[in-house]
Parts: C-alpha cells; sequence; structure tokens
C-alpha cells in the first residue's frame, strides 16, 4: 500500500514552512470540526487533517514522509514491521495495560483542543422575549501571539527528547509464561510527546497559550428563557500548544419580573379590581411588554376570571414566528373598612336585592344516597 501523501491532506506545498503547515491546519480544522460540520464524512477528514498536521509538524517524521515512508504505518514505514502480531498485541494490551510484542504507539501530538467555557448571562423579561445584544468580558486561554503557538523562543526548535529518542515512551522488558512482553508507558522527560523545548517563549513558557481578557458581543434571540444556553462556536479556551480552541456556552439566567410570571411563551399577571368596579364593569390601564393597553371589564365580573390577550406573550423561539399569549387573573377586592354611610348605603343596596338575610343551605351531594351523589353512583356502577 503507497504511503499516504500528507501534505495532500493538507493542501500545502511540500516545501511548506511550519507556518503554513500550521495555518493550513487551523483553517480545515474549524472547517471540519466535529461539533461544527457532524457529517460523518467530515470527522473522518477531521481525523486525517489532525493526523497529517502531527506528522508534518514533527521534524522527524517529516523526514520519514519526505523519504518516501510512512510514520504512521505500522512498524513506523519501515522494513521488519511485525504486523502479523497486530491482533495478539492488541490482546496483551487489553490484559496487560500497554504490554505488546513489538512497536509501541508513538508520540503523541504537542497540539490538542482546547476546552470549552461557561459563563452565565443575567437578562430581564424584556431581553429574553425580544432579544438582545450584550458584551461579554471573558478571561480565557489565547493564542500566544509572540510564539504562534509553537511555544518556543524565537529562532529555536523543538529537540529530540534524549530520553526516549523521540518515542514518546519507554519500555520495560519482563518475562511471563507468555515469554517476553514489553510494557510501554509515557515518557517521564517529555510526557509522550517525543520532543522537549529547551528554550520556551518568554510569554507563554512553552504552552503556546495565554490567559488574556477579552471582549466579545454575545446576540440573544428573542424568545429565549431561564436555563436555556447559547453555543459560541471557537470562543472557548484554546488548546495547549496553540490547538484549535473549543466552544463558549453562555447559559440565560432571567431575573424575575414584578409584574409577569412566565410559563414557556405565556405570561400570567393578576390585576386586583375594587367590588364596585367589577360589578359596574370598567376599563383598567396597565403597561404590557408592548406598552400601555387598555383592558375592558365588563359588568358582573366574578373575582378569579381571567382575561387573555391574544399574542401579548413572548415569542416563539422554536417555531420563529408568532407569540404566546397574556393571561389576565382578576382579583375582586371586597372593602373591609367601612364608615357609616358607606355601611348605609351597603345596607340599602343588599335590602333592594333581597340579600340582607341570605339563607344559603349547603348540600353534600357525596354522602347522600338519595340525591344521586357518590354512593348512588358507585351502586349505580355495580348494577
Amino acid at each position: 500500500m503507497p504511503p499516504r501523501d500528507y501534505y495532500a491532506i493538507l493542501g500545502v506545498q511540500r516545501n511548506a514552512s511550519a507556518d503554513e503547515i500550521k495555518k493550513a491546519y487551523r483553517k480545515l480544522a474549524r472547517e471540519l470540526h466535529p461539533d461544527l460540520n457532524p457529517s460523518a464524512d467530515a470527522q473522518e477528514r477531521f481525523k486525517e487533517v489532525t493526523a497529517a498536521y502531527e506528522v508534518l509538524s514533527d521534524p522527524q517524521k517529516r523526514e520519514i514522509v519526505d523519504l518516501g515512508g510512512d510514520p504512521l504505518a505500522p512498524g513506523g514505514g519501515g522494513a521488519g514491521a511485525a504486523g502479523g502480531f497486530g491482533g495478539f498485541a492488541d490482546i496483551m494490551d487489553a490484559f496487560f495495560g500497554g504490554a505488546t510484542m513489538g512497536g509501541g504507539r508513538g508520540p503523541r501530538s504537542r497540539i490538542r483542543p482546547g476546552a470549552d467555557a461557561l459563563v452565565q448571562l443575567d437578562l430581564d423579561l424584556a431581553d429574553t422575549a425580544f432579544g438582545v445584544s450584550r458584551e461579554l468580558t471573558l478571561d480565557t486561554a489565547v493564542l500566544c501571539m509572540k510564539c504562534q503557538g509553537a511555544g518556543t523562543a524565537a529562532g529555536t526548535h523543538p529537540e529530540t527528547c534524549q530520553t526516549c529518542n523521540g518515542r514518546g515512551e519507554v519500555q520495560s522488558v519482563q518475562r511471563s509464561f507468555l515469554g517476553q512482553l514489553v510494557t510501554s508507558r509515557a515518557c517521564p522527560e517529555c510526557g509522550g510527546v517525543g520532543t522537549r523545548i529547551r528554550h520556551p517563549c518568554q510569554d507563554c513558557a512553552g504552552e503556546g497559550r495565554v490567559r488574556a481578557r477579552r471582549t466579545i458581543t454575545v446576540k440573544v434571540p428573542a424568545g429565549v428563557e431561564g436555563g436555556m444556553r447559547l453555543r459560541l462556536s471557537g470562543e472557548g479556551e484554546v488548546g495547549p500548544g496553540g490547538g484549535p480552541p473549543g466552544d463558549l456556552y453562555v447559559e440565560i439566567r432571567e431575573r424575575r419580573h414584578p409584574v409577569f410570571t412566565r410559563d414557556g411563551d405565556d405570561l400570567h399577571c393578576q390585576v386586583s379590581l375594587p367590588m364596585t368596579a367589577a360589578a359596574l364593569g370598567t376599563a383598567v390601564k396597565f403597561d404590557t411588554l408592548d406598552g400601555a393597553e387598555s383592558l375592558s371589564i365588563k359588568p358582573g365580573t366574578q373575582g378569579g376570571s381571567v382575561v387573555t390577550l391574544r399574542g401579548r406573550g413572548v415569542p416563539h423561539l422554536s417555531r420563529g414566528v408568532g407569540r404566546g399569549d397574556l393571561h389576565v387573573h382578576l382579583e375582586v377586592q371586597t372593602p373591609a373598612d367601612l364608615d357609616d354611610e358607606q355601611e348605609r348605603l351597603l345596607r340599602e343596596l343588599a335590602k333592594l336585592r333581597g340579600e340582607e338575610s341570605p339563607d344559603y343551605t349547603v348540600t353534600n351531594t357525596d354522602t347522600d344516597p338519595g340525591n344521586g351523589g357518590l354512593f348512588s353512583r358507585l351502586r349505580d356502577a355495580f348494577k
């Protein structure tokens, strides 16, 4: 099988510089990252691009490619690779935690993806209902501009680790009833990378990233509610070695409104009416999210009635069009402190309505077997 063309995978010339290779990788990684492009083809392509960058960013592996080999092929592209023992090596790795019969896994990349970040954003009801733009100040890891993520001082490059000779792992030999076992573990000197930075960048101390404060603008869509999270791709932490950044999640926290309570896209509020206004009818003016509204109260309105204003709630986030409703709950207030004249007038009204001494008889129909109550219904059910 011919060796893979890692230069073609990244879309660079064979004489491309390290900066050109890094720039090409970052461009492709942003396009093919699984969070941005979840298709299966994009995920496979992302793996190929990442592998190509790991090879071409390592001087020793790149030299193997330039000589016509494939450093990621079984046996490292050299002759005499123990390819026939691959299955048995996997079994040994499962049972003995890294014990192999042949070569190891090779060095891992110094460049790794960054972590996601989470911030909370407090908003008023009007902001979540109609959408708003807010500026957020973040303290996150960003790319070191002095070394452009390389982690090395100007004019220097990572050197091959002398402990593992660039393999990224060290091996120990043990004898057992199965024969000679070679156990591999990450090199303690270089951390499994295979290279060491002898002259680190003064700004990032070899990390390829620094912490900095930055300001971004977040556009909150109309209809969000408390507990929702907005995802901003590529606005999270830059990874070690200047790796691709993670995502930023903005969690919405909705402040309590003094008048309205929210139930999904519907709003609820309570309006108190004097007894006389509920009896005679009136018009009540109050403020909605859209401005002042006049609510018509019909004569004889009872306490606990609900008046619904269609389309005065929160816009639908999922549908993109339409809005919820505003439900106004009416409470009728009974006067408690009456002066003599008010009491006289109420008594006169009660006399005119025949309500001076109301005689109410409350019948518990559920306990009376003769009037179709609970016992009667049970009896009928068993019949």
